[in-house]
């Protein structure tokens, strides 16, 4: 079978333990909450459909064979993800984590992660003489979101591997803006990579998923105990649609981060348009950085408006692109961040970051470009 990412999309890893013995060209839907038993201490390999289920386990392998990691758990959404790997810590044990993160990470760690007694450190890890600052002997991870949400900050990940296995931390890694078809950490030397599966992975704003990428069998071991334990695990059903939609990641990601650039170098000359985050602009302060450890730019895009009249009237307007909280699907999508995405960062925070009352976020989909250009156009015209 091909390595290339392209074929994986489509047909998963052709080295899957479980083979569909009809053949059917569309993997089929194991809609079961339990399987039947051959004979006492006889299995098929399947007994119950929260530890393990032939859609999931398709979908995982698939996931596995596009991050090139060893193992991966698919869960019920991207915030069960992140819950379950920040359930291999202890309490006293030191998290260092990117300042600018998704905002219900943010408010997992300042809430249900504080209450378990871990320490967490909000930092700008694209100087990584932050993260050494902050460093004490009970830090035992690193968790990186890059490009960040929703400041676009990029942080080099080889260099936080460096940093993470000098001092024996896991280096954690949200990869959901780019997806596996663009960035890949763990082959840049991390140790766990997640996704919200509901964005670029499924593709289609109708599937909420999450996604676990170990690189170490012994770690991905852990990760697959806390799932099975806790029980948030992604149903037959959505592992089913997330299938049918990664299908198209290739083809989705070239045509949307295409949109994306020909989007950002318009509203750079747009009146009313006072600065434009996207890294795959040559002046963004990451665009070397992301271009050493990223196939591409990928199609999130932020920017501030002169006023925040400006920017209600953008939202109030627009009229094909979808005034709504996600990201990564065939629509376009727009976001206030301030109230929708990060409502539940600390104000000072936010303010420090940028995610002001003038701050839109733009996910741009699959229509032609000069279309969402012109909802654009007409929205900051009205």
């Amino acid at each position: 079978m091909s390595n290339h990412v392209e074929t994986q999309c489509i047909h998963g890893n052709s080295d899957f333990s479980f083979r569909e013995e009809t053949h059917s060209v569309a993997f089929p839907l194991y809609q079961t909450a339990t399987f039947g038993h051959l004979g006492l201490g006889h299995s098929t390999g399947f007994d119950y459909t929260r530890e393990k289920n032939p859609t999931r386990q398709h979908l995982e392998e698939t996931i596995t064979a596009l991050e090139h990691g060893v193992d991966t758990v698919a869960f019920s959404s991207g915030m069960a993800a992140i819950s379950a790997c920040f359930e291999l810590f202890r309490p006293g044990d030191q998290i260092i984590c990117s300042e600018d993160l998704y905002g219900g990470t943010t408010r997992l760690l300042n809430t249900v992660s504080a209450k378990n007694s871990l320490t967490v450190n909000f930092v700008d890890s694209t100087n990584l003489d932050n993260v050494r600052a902050v460093l004490t002997p009970a830090a035992k991870a690193l968790y990186i979101e890059t490009p960040s949400n929703p400041m676009m900050n990029v942080t080099d990940l080889r260099a936080c591997a460096a940093l993470a296995k000098e001092h024996g931390l896991l280096l954690i890694v949200d990869n959901t803006f780019l997806s596996p078809y663009l960035q890949n950490p763990l082959t840049l030397g991390a140790d766990i990579v997640l996704h919200s599966g509901s964005k670029f992975i499924s593709g289609h704003n109708d599937t909420i998923a999450g996604f676990l990428t170990c690189a170490d069998q012994e770690l991905a071991d852990r990760v697959r105990l806390i799932a099975k334990t806790t029980g948030g695990m992604l149903a037959p059903f959505d592992c089913w649609l997330t299938i049918r939609g990664l299908k198209t990641l290739s083809v989705r990601m070239e045509r949307q981060q295409a949109n994306a650039l020909a989007v950002a170098r318009w509203l750079q000359d747009q009146p009313g348009i006072e600065k434009v985050f996207y890294v795959g602009l040559p002046e963004h302060p990451g665009y070397a950085v992301n271009a050493a450890q990223a196939k591409g730019s990928g199609s999130m895009i932020s920017f501030r408006t002169d006023t925040v009249e400006t920017a209600h009237k953008i939202l109030n307007q627009v009229k094909l692109i979808t005034f709504a909280e996600s990201l990564g699907g065939t629509e376009s999508l727009i976001t206030y961040p301030l109230t929708q995405t990060h409502p539940d960062v600390p104000e000072e925070m936010r303010q420090r970051l940028g995610i002001t009352d003038t701050l839109l976020r733009l996910s741009v989909g699959l229509e032609y470009v000069d279309d969402i250009i012109c909802d654009l156009k007409q929205a900051l015209e009205a």
